[in-house]
């Protein structure tokens, strides 16, 4: 879908797309190995934990300070998913994995948010940096399901035997789960800083659950409606604090 705009790019674009990419790539692989084996309401959770995750990062590697409603918001948003997050089952390796995802996510955001600063004034520059992300994913998706069966035909004689519904289901993970989302958010991003947008990104466990309950019958009782309650207070105190003019710093 984005890979005409690969053509003509800037060697520092695609250097940009490339990098952010595989960051990309890694964070998506762990997350959907972490779903394969936990329930989507902890995989949701745990991946929301980049509400935490950013800000420390930012401050213990590059050094940032962020203002007390930010903080108060990141705190609200950690205690609604931790109200979420209402199963007693352990902690298993899908738990680990998903983790480990929201790391690689973390580093996305914080990459990102520099990437952002460059391109502020030149939303295109966002998009075909987008679609070098989207070449990135293909290619690495492709060479780890050939590496998975052996050879590029037995890594194709299973896509002969996707039920419709199935092919439903990855058209709609491809265009709008994956390039649409990678689009929209280098544009969000170039107006947007990083801990803030860790924070409404902690709005996927109130849709994961909202939707798992709607769609396979997953429980949302009164801690997950007080957790969820807590994530969209956070991104109205979240507001509170002027937004970084992302664009004087390009």
């Amino acid at each position: 879908m984005l890979l005409p705009l690969w053509h003509g790019m800037r060697s520092n674009e695609r250097r940009w797309g490339l990098a952010l990419g595989v960051l990309l790539f890694i964070a998506f692989w762990l997350q959907i190995e972490g779903l394969a084996r936990t329930s989507s309401n902890r995989n949701a959770f745990v991946t929301g934990l980049n509400v935490l995750v950013v800000p420390l990062l930012a401050m213990l590697a590059l050094g940032k300070r962020y203002g007390l409603a930010l903080w108060v918001a990141c705190s609200m948003a950690m205690l609604g998913m931790t109200l979420m997050f209402h199963e007693d089952d352990p902690w298993n390796l899908g738990d680990t994995l998903t983790l480990a995802s929201t790391f690689f996510y973390a580093i996305y955001i914080l990459s990102l948010e520099e990437c952002a600063r460059r391109t502020a004034k030149q939303p295109l520059r966002a998009t075909r940096m987008a679609a070098a992300q989207a070449a990135v994913m293909f290619v690495a998706a492709s060479i780890l399901v050939v590496a998975r069966h052996g050879d590029v035909q037995s890594a194709l004689g299973p896509l002969l035997e996707i039920p419709t519904s199935s092919w439903i289901a990855l058209v709609y993970l491809g265009i709008f789960a994956s390039v649409m989302v990678v689009t929209l958010q280098a544009w969000g991003q170039q107006r947007v800083d990083a801990m803030r947008s860790a924070i409404i990104y902690g709005l996927e466990p109130v849709f994961a659950a909202t939707m798992g309950w709607f769609l396979i019958g997953e429980s949302l009782g009164l801690n997950g409606l007080l957790g969820a309650a807590l994530i969209v207070g956070a991104l109205i105190v979240s507001q509170l604090q002027p937004p970084k003019d992302v664009a004087a710093a390009a």
